[in-house]
């Protein structure tokens, strides 16, 4: 576990999916010495397998974690190949596959929860770990619906004021994996896979959206070999 060199810890939540992205954010955020509490969310994503990952990366570091129970939504949210709706694309990401693979809203939903969470237990802070990459495809992975969200929160959070971070918002996925292996990352215990089957497809976005990242690092992602 990482141990803070500072004497008083800022807490913060943090939304952990059990990815590359979410998890070298916790890293990192331990690193800077924050005491983190980490929010995993179960809506009924096909690849409920990130949701174990989630746990054992929590459970490996220490870091106080709840899955919570957003499934009963996924009626409300449409088609989306992550709701096991239809077919995960095998491509690279485009526009016609980010398509079939947004959950309508659903970083809003997840940091509205957070906020709330966080509120309730007077933390300061909430963190999600959108990046640049993400922008072109997601639009509540974007800078704009960052900054429009972070008022909103501010605002319903008055009795113990919440703050938004995106801290990777204006990275890519490649510099976040750099930061990754430079933290030491085990991104042997993460998952990406839209899939969720016992071993990654390697032909789905994320799957070669990930690859890519530790290629363009000079390094090997370590789920490639499975």
């Amino acid at each position: 576990m990482h141990k803070s060199q500072h004497g008083n810890r800022t807490k913060a939540v943090l939304i952990l999916s059990g990815g590359v992205d979410s998890t070298t954010l916790l890293y990192k955020l331990l690193d800077d010495g924050h005491e983190v509490h980490a929010l995993t969310f179960d809506y009924a994503q096909r690849h409920k397998k990130e949701i174990d990952c989630a746990r054992k990366i929590a459970s490996l570091l220490g870091v106080p974690h709840s899955v919570v129970d957003l499934s009963p939504l996924a009626d409300l949210l449409g088609d989306s190949a992550l709701l096991s709706r239809r077919e995960v694309p095998s491509c690279h990401y485009t526009e016609e596959a980010a398509r079939q693979t947004i959950v309508p809203n659903r970083n809003m939903i997840m940091l509205s929860v957070a906020a709330g969470y966080a509120e309730a237990h007077q933390i300061p802070e909430i963190y999600y770990a959108a990046h640049r990459n993400d922008c072109t495809i997601y639009p509540d992975c974007r800078s704009e619906f960052v900054e429009a969200l972070k008022p909103a929160i501010r605002l319903a959070t008055a009795w113990h004021p919440v703050e938004l971070r995106a801290p990777f918002v204006n990275l890519t996925k490649a510099e976040i994996v750099k930061l990754g292996l430079q933290l030491k990352v085990p991104y042997a215990l993460t998952w990406s896979c839209y899939r969720g089957e016992e071993v990654p497809c390697h032909a789905c976005p994320t799957c070669i959206e990930r690859e890519e990242a530790f290629a363009l690092c000079g390094a090997e992602d370590p789920l490639v070999s499975r």
